[in-house]
């Protein structure tokens, strides 16, 4: 974002954000903001009519800075206003809740781990009993083959007397 729309985001002027910027410059690496080049700044104005400044001050007389998430961060911590004092308080609070998050995150991802192993070895236990099943009901098809079998070779038949022949 722009430096004179966090400006009016911040309620302060921007000739007083960039004064801040300008005495915490250590607390802006390039990664956190960035001052456009004149070329840059021109090549803005002409794309976005909504850019354009109105009345007095219509043409900034230095290039504006430009901010990243970060830099915003950390601008809602060197500005002064009960805005930028009430923003940095509710980042801080977010910053807070996302490191609760990614720890009970963490938590439920092992214990997820945890579940999955588990599974696994079921899993293989399952394919064991499957395979032992499978192994019996094949050896009891077997047998019942063996005992239904139609018998070969010679038959004794007995007869009513009682001998056989």
């Amino acid at each position: 974002m722009l430096d004179f729309d966090l400006a009016v985001f911040f309620m302060v002027e921007t000739k007083r954000l960039k004064e801040a910027v300008r005495r915490n410059r250590k607390r802006f690496p390039p990664d956190f903001m960035f001052e456009l080049t004149s070329e840059e700044y021109h090549s803005l104005r002409t794309q976005f009519a909504s850019l354009e400044k109105k009345g007095k001050g219509g043409h900034a007389k230095y290039a504006p800075f430009a901010f990243t998430e970060h830099g915003i961060s950390m601008l809602s911590g060197v500005l002064t206003s009960d805005t930028a004092i009430d923003m940095h308080i509710a980042i801080m609070r977010a910053f807070t809740a996302m490191r609760q998050f990614i720890f009970h995150y963490n938590d439920l991802a092992s214990q997820i781990m945890e579940i999955r192993e588990s599974v696994s070895n079921h899993s293989q236990q399952l394919n064991l009993i499957y395979e032992a099943i499978e192994n019996i009901l094949d050896n009891k098809a077997k047998q019942k083959t063996w005992e239904n079998r139609e018998p070969i070779g010679f038959h004794r038949q007995e007869t009513s007397t009682g001998s056989t022949v």
